[in-house]
């Protein structure tokens, strides 16, 4: 499954949640996470989406760091099993049933 696929399951289930996904992009800053999470009663969430085999770039990584030492929580999403153990991890066990149905995980 393509990243730009990945995205927009996870834009799409967001928005269920009554959430928001904001793409991100930031002049000068290459390397931001692709979109900013935001969802009731939760803190920001700053998300980096990746394929099943895609791996962060040098500049990701310090850019995650970065993030990270100001506090923000920052998570790489890798795949559609990915988007769902976010959402379980999250606790929307529902929306991660979902996912784990539509498209045949264990």
């Amino acid at each position: 499954m393509k990243e730009k696929e990945i995205e927009k399951i996870l834009v799409d289930e967001v928005k269920c949640l009554g959430g928001r996904a904001y793409k991100w992009t930031s002049p000068g800053n290459d390397g931001v996470p692709d979109r900013i999470v935001i969802l009731p009663d939760t803190r920001v969430i700053f998300v980096e989406l990746k394929t099943d085999t895609g791996v962060l770039s040098p500049l990701q990584k310090i850019q995650i760091d970065r993030l990270k030492k100001f506090g923000q929580w920052v998570e790489v999403v890798k795949g559609i099993q990915g988007v769902k153990m976010f959402f379980q991890d999250l606790g929307y066990m529902d929306t991660a049933s979902r996912i784990a149905t539509r498209y045949n995980l264990e």
